[in-house]
């Protein structure tokens, strides 16, 4: 049986093999190399755009995606036929205007959307990279956005936007290609991640890797899945991204279909149906593996750790412009991290803007209807257009 009629009848709805989007593959003659050593190559990036590129090749925005996002930034889902995960912020006549820029969105690498990650084919075996594939950091995802944005013909970005994972890889845009970043909007984000999030992270990686379905990582090759413990990983990590007053607000104590307890372990309360809805969707548009991959990306980032510890070092005399964004329920990335971080900004006299928005959503308020984070969205991209030389 071949791999993909193994994916197929494993009911893998991934777009690893297959992405429904364009791609940009990098032969032998331009491998990526790896913060681990390690060199990947082939690779294939895949990505969406939307707008057009002016004449000056100065218009381009690029859109950094969170941890279980994907490239889909302004367009359906293939995989859940869902609108755009920022369809909020992107789109014609919207704060980020594709009437007006172009905008880029890549899948990640390690992710499971069309760029390579451990669910696409290693060319050595033709069967998928498992956990033989390397361990990526944030760093190695930008290098691969930074080899796209050449190909496309791009010097400079005007601006790179991105929350929480996506809000990392701008941080990363800005100390590690400072002169091709004209302006830059870390959202809902920290300069490194905390010993608590990556407990977190540790508590999903466990549950996926305690599945028996797991399979040592070879559950695609065995036409297996190990939903049970990516839906648990689901689960745990969902709370994190939302506020006890938001829980409230939204649940309660309120039954599920019933006006008394069942005495059982049933979803008796909303909120554990709710939860499980959450896990039983995610298993069905994400790679197990992946997640591991993605999340350890996220433990490993330190920008400080790059300079000597010294966070301000890594934008010592920067040209680019930043809009620091935090929300004040969100306990994942909490304003203290913010602060911090454009106190580092001030201290390598860079320009920057700090916005705290007022917000019972929590983490994810980023990702929702917020009417201060599209005011401030939109007023920063006309500043920078406008200081750019872009018009209005």
């Amino acid at each position: 049986m071949t791999t993909r009629r193994k994916i197929k009848e494993a009911g893998i709805r991934n777009q690893a093999i297959d992405p429904a989007s364009p791609v940009m593959q990098f032969g032998a003659d331009k491998p990526l190399m790896l913060d681990s050593g390690a060199v990947l190559s082939p690779f294939t990036i895949a990505y969406q755009h939307y707008g057009t590129l002016n004449a000056a090749r100065s218009n381009a925005v690029l859109i950094c995606h969170a941890l279980t996002g994907d490239q889909h930034v302004a367009n359906k889902n293939p995989v859940t036929g869902k609108d755009g995960w920022w369809q909020t912020l992107v789109g014609p006549g919207k704060c980020i205007d594709t009437d007006r820029y172009f905008v880029i969105c890549s899948n990640v690498i390690g992710g499971c959307m069309g760029t390579t990650g451990p669910a696409s084919i290693n060319p050595v075996t033709g069967e998928p990279y498992g956990t033989d594939f390397p361990v990526v950091t944030i760093r190695d995802m930008v290098r691969a956005q930074a080899m796209l944005i050449e190909a496309l013909g791009i010097e400079t970005l005007f601006c790179v936007v991105g929350g929480s994972m996506g809000g990392m890889q701008v941080l990363e845009w800005a100390a590690s290609y400072p002169e091709k970043v004209f302006s830059a909007m870390p959202l809902a984000t920290a300069a490194k991640h905390s010993a608590q999030n990556i407990a977190f992270h540790e508590v999903g990686r466990q549950a996926v890797m305690a599945d028996p379905e797991w399979r040592a990582g070879r559950y695609l090759e065995e036409g297996t899945r190990p939903e049970k413990g990516l839906a648990v990983a689901r689960m745990a990590a969902h709370i994190t991204y939302l506020s006890e007053p938001a829980l409230q607000r939204k649940f309660g104590r309120k039954f599920q279909d019933r006006v008394a307890p069942t005495f059982s372990f049933d979803a008796d309360f909303q909120v554990e149906s709710y939860l499980r809805y959450q896990g039983a969707s995610f298993v069905e548009r994400f790679d197990a593996n992946s997640y591991l991959y993605v999340t350890r990306a996220m433990d490993y980032f330190d920008i400080a750790a790059d300079h000597g510890g010294q966070l301000a070092k890594a934008f010592m005399n920067t040209k680019t412009r930043f809009c620091v964004v935090s929300f004040t329920s969100d306990w994942l990335f909490p304003t203290a991290d913010s602060r911090a971080l454009v106190h580092a900004l001030n201290a390598g006299g860079a320009s920057v803007s700090f916005v705290e928005i007022d917000s019972d959503k929590g983490h994810d308020a980023f990702l929702l209807d917020e009417p201060e984070l599209m005011a401030t969205t939109g007023g920063f991209i006309a500043a920078a257009a406008r200081a750019r030389g872009l018009g209005r």
